[in-house]
């Protein structure tokens, strides 16, 4: 019997069940964190995920094109220092299958292996109020009971992968950006039409426009685009940057987006010509600067939100030059940074080549997929070989509504969530005991900030609290009533000031028909809400119920 199998039959009762201190749903970037932590701790913890191996975002998402838009030094765990600089990046944005050889290095070099369980679903987990433990039961029907649950299944992780009717009858092939196979995917000299221009969509499109014989692109939403600069890095750059390991783990988390660069300077503070200068400057840096350290304006003050994406325009225009394609392609009806800026390398020329149609979905919507391909509102048929959709998620909420989560007094997640969606801090749920969050609606995650900086540090408050209640022996700890409505009305305030929470977008929740609108992520800063989260924990978890 090998070492997982001892540690399983000495976790598992009489009747089969299995008992466990912890359960970790996820086996990401903040699953692989927090089993790590925990398991510090010398919890009983297993992590489970749906998955045949670890990654996350970085298994499910391996699209042609899949790559970093946050760069590669910083999208790192800073808790450990040989960890972070045993690793080495071969460029600034790496591809996605870097990346998940980076998350299989993390996961070996911290022998998390043994404590995880792939290709396994979590079904179900309701609170028992006698035993005061979740009760769960997974999609191979095994039964675990537990005293802490914990979410780390993703901001983005529920996919959007049936939007139109009559996807069964396609008589060709559909993919699912998020649900790509591992199995390479032929698109050679067939006929593509890309669902979808987002982030990804873009890096699909980008990516595979040389190889098809016609891509044709359905185009409602135009982006605002930033050209990605992506210098491979050499002896030199690799030493540079492990160099600031100590400096980026102090300073990370303390900006406002948990990126390396900040917010330094006020519009109003600048003269016009000093102002174009920071713009082009950060607009030339290649990567999200422009959008996270030019000007925080941008994101509450209408009239510099309109120069600067007057700004963004100009450069767009100057790489289209077809008059019909700058209507298509350029956004007039939103501002800059109040959606998802994309990074892209190539994107506007793409739509240059002959082999490459923008049809434009806004007035003349995709209405069903039929045999041959997509039908529109007008009763166009466009014919396809294959179907890809960059359709988005049920961002924030999808991956725990999508499960049977039953708390207190047989509440739910899925019913709570469907008339408001409230989270304490986006760590815990008023009446869920001893369930914890990360990436999770009301706190800072893929709008405005470098998820591994958030999740990580989310993650050892989670492991602090838990280390916190069993050193002070208590079993059972939950946010009260008051301590949750006092975070909502915080987190709302601070959106309402947002110019984010005046717009239509996958931040609002605006992309699933029916989902109450909130702001989804908590937008005061990320340095802001993390020395929110250690004053809680300073102060021995005030506000949350312990007994």
């Amino acid at each position: 019997m090998d070492q997982a199998e001892t540690a399983a039959a000495a976790s598992n009762g009489a009747a089969g069940k299995t008992h466990l201190d912890a359960l970790v749903i996820g086996a990401g970037v903040a699953g692989l964190c927090q089993l790590h932590l925990l398991r510090e701790q010398g919890l009983n913890v297993r992590a489970y995920d749906a998955a045949s191996d670890v990654g996350g975002t970085w298994y499910w998402n391996r699209y042609p094109g899949a790559r970093f838009d946050s760069e590669a030094y910083i999208y790192q765990y800073l808790f450990c220092e040989d960890l972070y600089k045993d690793w080495s990046w071969s460029e600034r944005f790496p591809g996605q299958p870097e990346i998940e050889r980076w998350m299989h290095y993390v996961t070996d070099k911290l022998d998390l292996r043994r404590d995880i369980q792939f290709s396994t679903r979590i079904e179900s987990a309701h609170w028992d109020e006698k035993k005061e433990r979740w009760q769960v039961r997974t999609s191979a029907g095994e039964e675990i009971e537990t005293q802490f649950l914990i979410s780390c299944t993703g901001m983005l992780s529920a996919p959007l992968t049936a939007p139109f009717p009559g996807q069964d009858s396609f008589q060709g092939e559909i993919f699912h950006t998020s649900r790509w196979p591992k199995e390479p995917v032929e698109l050679a000299g067939k006929r593509v039409g890309v669902v979808g221009i987002g982030a990804t969509g873009i890096q699909v499109i980008q990516t595979i426009a040389s190889e098809v014989a016609q891509l044709k692109v359905f185009v409602r939403t135009p982006q605002y685009v930033l050209p990605m600069k992506n210098p491979k890095f050499g002896d030199a750059e690799v030493a540079g940057y492990k160099d600031r390991f100590e400096e980026l783990r102090e300073t990370l988390p303390k900006t406002f987006t948990g990126f390396e660069y900040d917010f330094e300077q006020e519009w109003a503070d600048l003269t016009p010509e000093k102002r174009r200068e920071v713009l082009e400057e950060t607009y030339a840096d290649g990567s999200l600067k422009l959008w996270l350290a030019s000007f925080a304006d941008m994101f509450f003050v209408e009239e510099v939100n309109a120069e600067i994406s007057e700004f963004v325009r100009e450069k767009m225009r100057e790489r289209l030059p077809d008059a019909r394609l700058r209507d298509l392609l350029i956004p007039t009806d939103y501002g800059f940074g109040t959606h998802r800026v994309p990074l892209e390398s190539g994107y506007l020329e793409v739509y240059q080549r002959p082999n490459v149609e923008a049809v434009s979905v806004k007035e003349n919507p995709i209405k069903a997929v039929v045999p041959e391909g997509l039908k529109l509102a007008d009763g166009t048929v466009h014919a396809l070989d294959v179907i890809i959709l960059a359709t988005g998620f049920d961002a924030g909420t999808g991956a725990l509504t999508r499960m049977d989560m039953q708390g207190r007094d047989g509440r739910n997640v899925k019913d709570d969530w469907s008339r408001d969606i409230r989270t304490t801090m986006g760590l815990q749920i008023h009446g869920y005991p001893n369930l914890f969050l990360t990436g999770a609606p009301l706190a800072p995650a893929a709008a405005l900030c470098n998820m591994t900086t958030c999740l990580q540090r989310q993650a050892h408050w989670i492991a602090d609290c838990i280390g916190h209640v069993r050193a002070n022996g208590k079993t059972v700890i939950e946010p009260t009533a008051e301590t949750e409505e006092a975070w909502v009305q915080h987190h709302d305030e601070t959106a309402g000031a947002n110019l984010i929470s005046k717009t239509r977008s996958w931040y609002v929740g605006s992309n699933v028909p029916g989902k109450p609108r909130r702001v989804l992520s908590y937008t005061g800063g990320t340095g802001a809400y993390h020395e929110k989260c250690d004053d809680v924990a300073a102060s021995g978890y005030r506000g949350f119920a312990m007994h």
